[in-house]
Parts: structure tokens; sequence; C-alpha cells
């Protein structure tokens, strides 16, 4: 493990963060809308761009075969597609265990959260649009989300996807499975600080926000760095990453109370799915034991 090496691409990565992340304080920026979308898909580029720095500039190493860029499709690039799905729809049925949180299949819970942000003929609208659909709108989330999941959303994480499992992974990879899970999420987590403080998927919360998602991060590394290596290419990482952040809706619209910290793919009840899905991880490869870097 080349610790030099390492440190470099995280001090690049890292200044950039919080340089990018501070462009809607400086510029006297709302956290929300095209603002949010801008900054935030340039924010996901730099892991990327500071890895390939590194790799091919510093020390005129390859990139394409050391950080598995490859297009050629396995079985576990489906594994990488479907399994968010699945645990968004798992967090939906956690979330329910929550004090105050309820199932809603009018979608009730989706259409209060709107009510601060639209007019009340808006909201008429929607749901009079939600009752006229010829299928529940629960579908159409799940396939609009996979279908973004494995396009536009796989190739804006990409830019992630690349420095932390194309990069890091590999650099780690003399650590171990689970020790390198470790620091990735806990680098991948904290890495996301400058946006979740502006109230990036914790508005009602952004300094607890900065904790959860670290853990959020925490749980979902091992899962992504198990897609990466048994597809062995980061393009699952990259699909997986990007239809998690497509599906992640799944895991609130159907459901009524609650708030950023306890409902929701990054709130308690998607902790605790995840956490569910990473025990099953353990237990299916023994420890571990059954996951190697190729």
């Amino acid at each position: 493990m080349n610790t030099r090496k390492i440190l470099v691409f995280l001090i690049i990565t890292f200044v950039f963060a919080v340089i990018i992340g501070l462009i809607p304080v400086w510029l006297d920026l709302e956290w929300q809308g095209n603002t949010a979308v801008i900054i935030g898909v340039i924010y996901m580029l730099f892991p990327a761009l500071s890895a390939i720095f590194v790799q091919k500039v510093l020390y005129h190493e390859p990139v394409i075969v050391p950080f598995k860029v490859s297009f050629k499709l396995n079985k576990w690039f489906a594994f990488a597609w479907l399994l968010p799905v699945i645990i968004a729809l798992g967090a939906i049925a956690v979330g329910m265990l929550f004090p105050g949180v309820s199932y809603s299949p009018e979608m009730a819970g989706m259409i209060e959260r709107y009510r601060d942000i639209m007019t009340p003929e808006q909201i008429a609208e929607m749901e009079r649009s939600i009752e006229q659909m010829p299928v529940h709108p629960l579908f159409l989330v799940i396939i609009q989300g996979m279908i973004a999941g494995i396009t536009i959303n796989a190739l804006a994480a990409f830019g992630e996807e690349l420095g932390w499992r194309g990069f890091l992974l590999r650099e780690f990879k003399a650590w171990g499975f689970a020790r390198a899970s470790l620091f990735i999420g806990i680098i991948w987590g904290v890495w996301h600080a400058p946006l979740i403080l502006q109230g990036h998927n914790y508005p009602q919360h952004p300094v607890a926000g900065v904790f959860l998602m670290t853990l959020f991060c925490l749980l979902v590394t091992p899962l992504i760095n198990f897609a990466t290596l048994k597809a062995n290419s980061v393009i699952a990482a990259a699909i997986m990453h990007g239809t998690l952040n497509g599906t992640g809706g799944i895991a609130i619209v159907m459901l009524k109370g609650g708030n950023d910290l306890t409902i929701g793919m990054t709130g308690a009840a998607g902790l605790v799915t995840l956490l569910l899905a990473n025990i099953i991880l353990y237990m299916a490869t023994r420890g571990y034991r059954e996951i190697e870097y190729r």
C-alpha cells in the first residue's frame, strides 16, 4: 500500500470538496433546485479527476485496467442494479416500525412534504394526477429510478466511484475487505460534509446529518465494494450508486410521518435495512472470506 499516494489523493479530493461546497455560500445561494443539482454533479466529478491525476500524472501508471473500468457484463451487474430497489422497499417496512410513521398507499406523506413549497392549487393538481394514473405511482418511481440509475445517474456516480472503488479499493486491498470497507466508508461519508451542512439530504437536521451520512456510507460501502469485486468492474459500482440515488425516494413516498433522521434511505430506517443487508452479506460470504480482489 502506497500511503503517500493515498494521502495525495485524499488531500486533493477534500480540498476541492471544500472549495466547490462553499460556492453556494460565497454566492449567497440557497441549497435547492438547480443550485443543488449543478453543484452536486460538479462535486461528484472530483474523486475521479483526483484519482486520474494522481495515478496518471503524478505516478505515470495506467488507469483503465487497474481501476477496473470494464463494460464486460455479467450477472453481478444485475445484482448491482436490483439490490438498491430491494433495500429501498425494505426501508419502507422498517420505517413503519417507527412511532408516528404509517403506511400511506395514497401517498399522503409525500404530498404533505410539498405543502411548504407548492400552492394549494398545485397540491390539488398533484392529487388529481396521482388518482388518474393507470398504475400506482410507486411502480413509476421504481421504473424511473432504475432507468436513471443505469444511465444518467450512473454517469454522474462514476465520478465518485472511480475514486472510491477504482482507486481507494485497489490501494487498500492489502488491508482485506472489512478494513478497506471501513476506511473507504468513513472517507466517503466525511467527504459529503460540505454539502450536508447546507441541507443536502438532511434539510431539517444538517449537523446531525453529517453523522448519519457517514453511517450510511459505512453501511453502503461493503455492498458496493462486493458488487465491484464480483463484477470485476467499477461500472457496476457506478450503476449501484446511481440506482441508490435514483430509487432512494421509494423509501419515503409510501410513508406518512417521520422526518429526515428517521425515514428514507439516509434516515434510521434505511440504516437499519442496510445493516440487515450487511449481516446477510457477511454470512453469505463466510465472514468475507469468499471475497477476493482480482
